[in-house]
């Protein structure tokens, strides 16, 4: 679903006029537009299947060494997001690292931030967003676990009420194997490792 650009400039029109100010003025005059076409960017997740980046996977079974499934976990790290705190209608931004255990399918590494960028660009909550790329990972390719970890920082945090301008929220979501916290101790240690 598109968001309707017209009707967001009105309505920011409208808000411009309810905190008092001048949205005809010339340093106003384009705002309304352009949170319009701000907004297309930061809710263009709103509707989309964020397992579609999932669909096309890779048998590791059927290449070089047949025999061989994966014995220990995929992960990436440092996935850059960003997304709209449902609360305040304010920016927040961090990094996704991603761990699973793959069966014998995996998928290519370029789909994992696609699953992020879509479930990132809805208005969210963060402890919500962990638990959703969680479910669509465990759900929709062959894991037998997943670690999901992200640290953000929320600008009705860093801007408003305590103005922690240095504060970042990390949250954790598992599922599988890598719900058991001693599984997930060695993933999460790698987190900060930089070797």
């Amino acid at each position: 679903m598109a968001v309707d650009r017209e009707r967001v400039s009105a309505l920011v029109r409208e808000l411009l006029e309810a905190i008092g100010e001048d949205p005809d003025r010339p340093g106003l005059r384009l705002t309304p537009e352009r949170v319009a076409d701000a907004y297309s960017e930061f809710f263009a997740g709103v509707g989309e299947d964020a397992a579609a980046p999932l669909a096309r996977t890779i048998s590791v079974t059927r290449g070089p060494a047949p025999e061989t499934l994966p014995s220990g976990a995929v992960m990436m790290r440092d996935i850059r997001f960003r997304s709209v705190c449902e609360h305040h209608l304010l920016p927040f931004r961090g990094h996704a690292h991603i761990a699973y255990l793959p069966g014998e399918q995996v998928v290519g590494l370029g789909a994992l931030p696609k699953v992020v960028d879509i479930l990132a660009s809805r208005p969210q909550v963060q402890e919500r967003l962990g638990e959703q790329i969680a479910d669509v990972i465990a759900t929709s390719l062959d894991t037998r676990g997943v670690l999901i970890v992200l640290d953000a920082t929320h600008e009705c945090v860093t801007m408003r009420g305590g103005q922690q301008a240095d504060a970042s929220t990390v949250t954790i979501a598992a599922r599988g194997e890598l719900a058991d916290p001693a599984a997930r101790a060695e993933l999460i240690a790698l987190l900060g490792s930089r070797e």
